[in-house]
């Protein structure tokens, strides 16, 4: 019969409902997996945590405690992006792999330490948490883009709406504050990752943004609840972007790509992709199984860590740094009201 995978501990720092809802099931599925030590945001919540998920492992008061401890091989930071950084550099000089949630950090001069860090540790695993967006399709819609289904793509129109922040009596969510969120800008982050992915790089963007509702409570609020980014990719393809979180009744997250043969839409809500050539009626494309990607983060992570000679776990760092430079330079642009150079 063949042996046991060895045993692993997993150390959390930030257990969340990010943690709790998407990587808990996960971990649960894989053999000789135990989680060791949890700090939160509070101890009674890490203790309150490993009550109901992780009896085995230990609530600590400081996410310091969980990095440099003797029971802890892996770190899985689930945390706020104001800490990623420090988290990150400190587990790694610790002898630790490392798992971050998205967004990669808050700063691009965060992003830059964490890459470096992983520089210098090349063997352990480093890994950001991909963007369930598109993830089940992508490789199909990539696909349809590569074979020419739609020609020479020529510009691009993005829309990620919702109306989480229309209610101006609601308190303020961490993600509107930069004193944690940093320069994350709602769904930003999120897809210019994806469009990279499928598109190659952004060259530059010129971006305006704005908040609704600019006080909540005590907080002053400075991150824009609404965006609007022009994008010239380094391949020529322009974009267009628009976020928004105060859009009462808006349709989700979609994507409509326009090539000079027709046009390729995803719908990010139902992983739907539909193609209108030109002179044809438009279709959803029926996904082939070699097509599908299912959510494995976990298990592609730890399988990394247990064989050196597995799939490094994607998007690394170098990927982070690089919508990380898209995300500040949409800021920049803000700032100064000029377009911005990514590249």
């Amino acid at each position: 019969m063949p042996s046991s995978p060895a045993p692993l501990r997993l150390g959390i720092v930030g257990a969340g409902g990010i943690v709790r809802s998407r990587h808990l099931p996960g971990w649960r599925q894989i053999p000789n997996l135990e989680i060791r030590a949890v700090c939160n945001s509070s101890l009674q919540s890490a203790q309150s945590f490993c009550d109901a998920h992780a009896p085995q492992a230990k609530a600590l008061a400081r996410w310091e405690e969980v990095v440099d401890n003797d029971e802890v091989d892996v770190v899985w930071i689930g945390a706020h992006p104001n800490l990623h950084a420090d988290a990150t550099c400190f587990a790694l000089d610790c002898g630790k792999h490392v798992f971050t949630q998205a967004r990669m950090a808050a700063t691009l001069s965060d992003a830059q330490r964490m890459w470096e860090a992983s520089m210098r540790y090349p063997d352990l695993v480093t890994a950001i948490c991909p963007a369930p967006h598109g993830m089940k399709h992508g490789l199909a819609f990539k696909h349809s883009l590569d074979q020419g289904d739609i020609g020479t793509p020529l510009h691009l129109n993005l829309h990620s709406f919702s109306d989480a922040y229309l209610d101006p009596t609601l308190p303020a969510h961490w993600r509107q504050l930069q004193e944690k969120s940093g320069i994350q800008i709602l769904t930003l982050g999120i897809h210019i990752e994806v469009l990279q992915r499928w598109f190659g790089p952004i060259a530059e963007v010129a971006a305006r943004g704005r908040c609704a509702t600019t006080r909540r409570g005590d907080a002053e609020i400075d991150i824009p609840d609404h965006l609007q980014v022009l994008a010239g990719f380094q391949s020529g393809l322009e974009a267009n972007l628009q976020f928004s979180a105060v859009a009462h009744r808006a349709p989700g997250d979609s994507l409509t790509v326009y090539g000079s043969k027709g046009s390729l839409s995803y719908d990010f809500q139902s992983d739907a992709i539909t193609l209108c050539q030109v002179g044809k009626e438009p279709r959803q494309l029926q996904i082939e199984p070699q097509w599908v990607r299912e959510w494995r983060v976990e298990e592609e992570f730890i399988a990394a860590v247990r064989d050196p000679g597995a799939p490094r776990p994607r998007p690394d760092f170098t990927e982070g740094m690089c919508y990380m430079r898209v995300v500040d330079a949409v800021w920049q642009s803000m700032e100064h009201s000029a377009t911005a150079r990514c590249l």
